[in-house]
């Protein structure tokens, strides 16, 4: 079982499931399609649940299972994700090896698992009983009156029967340190602009890549420009992009951008005018260095340029984009920023997400308790 990338005559792109005989696996197909088309997810979605869902068919085919009925044995599955190595499900992994999978990885394939099987239960391809075996049924009625709402109708609440337990870590976030040398290693106005728009306005890669120069607004006043919002900023906008860029959040969004930005989107706009190939592209990060010359930078271009600044700032551990952004949400919440602030700034659609930034580093945490007052008479009771 493989993935593949399928471009539909519009231009759209989605992955899909083929088998040993590179073959389009017919439902899972259906369901990635409806994935990326009719629920508006991202292709980079639809790539990393065609995986789990390989993973769940391959397992099923080499254990003898019919992929239809496995949920019974969803248990195995997990074990089976967790000791055998990825690219060789000939081997499995002996006691005390370090697992080939995190719990957070195998819960990722489960859930592409689940919506996968329950497509396939919505459209008749898999037997009703079988969402039982994914989701814990209860009838709402068996909640308290308080909590069963207005209407008091039959309705059915599901959680899901499998999940690991994930370990709390902290979010791993690039050190300010390690964002400098980042900028000290560029060569190239563009590239330190790139790092800033991860580390000081927390994009995401694809958010960097689908900017276009409308999309900046640098005036203290923009209502010139036809834009409402305030001082210097930027809007995330969601658009089917040529280079395979694609804004997460389905809702449009503004996000500040502080001098820095602007003095590096300056520095930027200058060395870009000295490419003549660019001048027609409205997509804000072209590429100056190497052909398409002018054509808009891509995600994974982004991706291979951290690669190099890690190397070329001799950083003990490479640097990813996505590691810049959490250096954002980390240094919001290091400087007191509420949760909300957080969420809007980080463009999280549940305030669960942006929970993890609020874990203070023990600097923080030292400081609070200094500032808690010392009553003078626990002090003379203790000097007694």
């Amino acid at each position: 079982m493989r993935v593949f990338p399928v471009q539909m005559p519009s231009g759209g792109r989605y992955w899909t499931v083929l088998d040993d005989e590179l073959e389009v696996v017919p439902v899972a197909d259906r369901y990635l399609r409806e994935l990326r088309f009719g629920r508006d997810r991202a292709e980079s979605t639809t790539k990393a649940y065609a995986g789990g869902v390989a993973l769940f068919v391959r397992w099923c085919a080499r254990t003898g299972r019919d992929w239809r009925t496995a949920a019974a044995d969803m248990g195995l599955f997990m074990t089976w994700l967790k000791y055998t190595p990825t690219g060789d499900d000939r081997v499995v992994l002996g006691p005390g090896a370090v697992p080939a999978r995190s719990e957070g990885r195998i819960n990722r394939v489960l859930v592409a698992v689940r919506g996968f099987l329950s497509f396939a239960v919505a459209n008749k391809e898999v037997p009703q009983w079988v969402l039982g075996q994914l989701y814990e049924l209860a009838d709402a009625r068996a909640l308290p009156l308080e909590a069963q709402g207005e209407d008091g109708g039959l309705s059915h609440r599901l959680r899901a029967r499998h999940r690991l337990s994930e370990p709390e870590t902290a979010v791993d976030r690039a050190r300010d340190e390690e964002i400098v040398a980042l900028l000290s290693a560029c060569r190239s106005a563009r590239d330190r602009l790139i790092v800033l728009l991860l580390a000081r306005v927390g994009l995401r890669r694809s958010e960097v890549a689908g900017l276009r120069r409308s999309d900046l607004h640098l005036l203290p006043d923009n209502r010139s420009v036809g834009c409402e919002v305030r001082g210097a900023h930027l809007h995330v906008v969601r658009r089917d992009n040529i280079n395979g860029a694609w804004a997460k959040s389905r809702r449009s969004h503004s996000a500040p951008t502080d001098f820095l930005v602007v003095r590096a989107i300056d520095q930027y706009v200058a060395e870009r005018e000295q490419c003549p190939a660019a001048a027609d592209c409205d997509f804000l990060l072209v590429n100056l260095f190497r052909e398409p010359l002018g054509g808009p930078v891509t995600p994974d271009a982004i991706n291979e340029l951290f690669g190099a600044l890690s190397v070329r700032a001799g950083l003990a551990r490479a640097v990813s984009p996505h590691m810049c952004r959490h250096a954002f949400g980390s240094n919001l919440a290091d400087s007191g920023a509420a949760l909300d602030e957080i969420q809007h700034l980080m463009r999280h659609a549940s305030p669960s997400s942006s929970q993890p930034y609020l874990h203070p580093d023990p600097s923080r945490l030292r400081a609070a308790v200094d500032r808690v007052p010392t009553p003078r008479a626990l002090v003379e009771g203790i000097s007694r």
